[in-house]
């Protein structure tokens, strides 16, 4: 299998598709791999060649360990069109592509350009076929099969301990939260939660795997045929309803992490470019805190077909992990990671085309990007008939090119050599367990969306309050405590917003309790204050956490709502503007504004504006 897998990589080729500044342009990067050796390549014996090092260890029957180490070739520089073809430039040589060849591969782009070739999608005749992957770590104290602490940012490598080190004669034991938090979560997304089932080891030789095998459910998972409906909605539409697409859910297992590894000196495993001597100096840190830790692996079908779509459902399985509270979601962190799984084919057909697994997704914004960038690529292939070339593999998202690159072939079920884990008892879960667990749900995002519509909320403004549970905790509290909602939503996702994200700070942080803010909005609404003074208070409000109602009378901001002392304060303003009087009665009502402005700066703003508006057109008439 190991000399089969290397003779493919050899002959690996792809194809890349970059829009420059004015024109579509494509060219072709042959990927050349080899076994140790000289670097010898396009350029010939002399052309450097960047050394990206992919090691993998295969432990034999007699306890040897061989490693097989490739070495990627450097790009060539891109194609350039010239007026013959293709030209390609380098030092010392020079290869163009000219006739036959040139004029095929112009009318290629030709093609491109004018939207007659759906390569790139620009005819819209393919479509993306996509599932999604999603590893999910659970918050749970300990790991899953061993007292160790399950927690994020410790020192390397001191969460550790011979069970989760795979030392031998150790024995794992199942950690009870990890199954509660498992059923919880396969209960959001309406999955069947199985009352038997068992765990499996799954094979494979990587260096963050220290036992050489991973313990995970193969055959029969804890949960499965779920579904889940995703808000579709984005900034700026204009709709009285959440527009949503229906995903399923495929299955939910309950699997153990792998150790953290971080790459130095290489931008990435399938980085390219630069000179061979700065990738051989490369090397691999592996943290092994986070091996071990519980996770729930979420596997959907293949229901969704663009990029908004699929990340749309990781943001909304987000926001569901976080009201469960089964999971901090924190995608930094690599609480939740995306694997998302593409295949390209024509619209209108039924066959799916070849899957490749995109990995290294840590942004919804990836996962967009990804799936837009793996259509382009296959889809291109397909057109110009190479649709051979797309192969079941695992590719790797580099955020800094925008694009895809390949980091292995994707192993088969029969690769894992799933057998199942004799160290553990089948998983018997007791007498309703998943009855209990579901009595004490709390309510989901999308019950939290219907809930806020039904008060009356706009669609733009249910999405925000909804997407985050501190959020959503605030304004609940705010209007229990007696503010009205809309009023309260207002404060929330524009004032306060804008201000916790200047401070870089979270609602959970602040120090405006949700019955503090129901006092200040009381304030407004009896005309102790106005919006304005609100507004004026509010920083001070955030920073403190004082009683609005003190902060007013220590400010002395309290509204001036006596009429016979804003009379008088107007036909001071009045006298002493004699030209703008004339000019008002003669006309020019947009003079109005300028007195309203006078008395609220004479006032220093405390002068209640509706009382004001009331006044100075009264007095002006006279």
């Amino acid at each position: 299998r190991e000399k089969r897998e290397r003779e493919r990589i050899r002959g690996l080729r792809t194809v890349y598709v970059s829009s420059l500044t004015q024109k579509r342009m494509t060219w072709l990067r042959q990927l050349r791999y080899r076994r140790g050796g000289a670097s010898v390549g396009r350029g010939g014996p002399g052309h450097k060649h960047k050394q990206v090092v992919a090691s993998s260890c295969f432990t034999s029957a007699n306890n040897t360990c061989r490693c097989l180490r490739l070495r990627l070739s450097s790009f060539p520089p891109p194609l350039s069109l010239c007026s013959s073809g293709f030209n390609f430039s380098q030092k010392k040589r020079n290869l163009r592509l000219c006739s036959s060849s040139a004029a095929s591969s112009s009318s290629v782009l030709e093609k491109r350009e004018s939207g007659e070739s759906s390569g790139v999608g620009l005819s819209g005749e393919w479509e993306a076929v996509i599932g999604v992957e999603t590893h999910v770590q659970l918050k749970t104290e300990t790991k899953a099969f061993c007292s160790c602490k399950s927690a994020y940012g410790n020192e390397p490598n001191t969460n550790v301990c011979s069970v989760c080190l795979g030392h031998p004669g150790m024995l794992p034991a199942l950690n009870k939260k990890v199954v509660d938090l498992a059923i919880k979560t396969g209960l959001a997304l309406n999955c069947e939660i199985h009352q038997q089932s068992k765990f499996d080891r799954k094979q494979y030789f990587y260096g963050d795997l220290p036992k050489g095998y991973q313990i995970s459910q193969n055959d029969r998972p804890i949960a499965t045929n779920g579904s889940v409906k995703v808000p579709m909605f984005v900034v700026g539409m204009q709709t009285e309803v959440f527009p949503a697409c229906d995903v399923r859910i495929h299955r939910l297992h309950i699997e153990e992490d792998t150790a953290k590894l971080t790459h130095e000196g290489a931008d990435s495993l399938a980085s390219s470019g630069g000179g061979g001597g700065e990738a051989s100096k490369a090397s691999t840190l592996a943290d092994y805190n986070r091996a071990g830790v519980p996770l729930i692996e979420i596997v959907t079908e293949p229901d969704m077909r663009t990029g908004e779509e699929a990340a749309a459902y990781a943001q909304e399985l987000r926001r569901i992990v976080r009201f469960l509270g089964v999971s901090s979601g924190n995608m930094q962190e690599g609480s939740l990671r995306c694997d998302v799984n593409i295949s390209v084919r024509r619209k209108g057909e039924e066959k799916l085309g070849t899957k490749v697994e995109v990995k290294n997704l840590n942004s919804f914004s990836a996962v967009k990007a990804a799936v837009e960038f793996e259509l382009k690529r296959q889809s291109s292939l397909l057109e110009d008939g190479r649709g051979d070339e797309i192969i079941q593999e695992t590719r790797l998202w580099d955020e800094n090119k925008s694009q895809t690159q390949s980091m292995r072939s994707k192993e088969a079920a029969a690769d894992y050599r799933y057998f199942r884990e004799p160290d553990l008892p089948f998983l018997n879960l007791k007498e309703k367990q998943a009855e209990s667990i579901s009595e004490e749900m709390p309510e989901l995002p999308c019950a939290v969306r219907d809930r806020y519509l039904s008060l009356g909320l706009p669609v733009a403004d249910t999405s925000i309050l909804a997407d985050d549970v501190g959020t959503k905790d605030y304004f609940d509290q705010c209007v229990a405590a007696g503010a009205n909602a809309k009023v309260a939503c207002n404060w929330i996702v524009g004032d306060i917003a804008a201000l916790l994200k200047e401070k870089k700070s979270s609602i959970e942080e602040c120090k405006l309790t949700p019955e503090s803010l129901a006092k200040m909005i009381q304030l407004i609404s009896d005309g102790t204050i106005s919006g304005k003074i609100a507004k004026q208070i509010l920083p001070d409000l955030l920073d403190s956490g004082k009683d609005p109602q003190a902060v007013v009378e220590e400010k002395g901001l309290v509204q001036i709502s006596d009429s016979g002392e804003l009379e008088g304060l107007i036909q001071d303003i009045i006298d002493n503007n004699p030209k703008q009087v004339e000019q008002y009665r003669g006309g020019k009502t947009k003079l109005f504004g300028f007195f309203v402005g006078q008395v609220m700066k004479a006032s220093k703003g405390r002068a209640n504006p509706k009382l004001v508006n009331e006044l100075v057109t009264k007095l002006l008439n006279n």
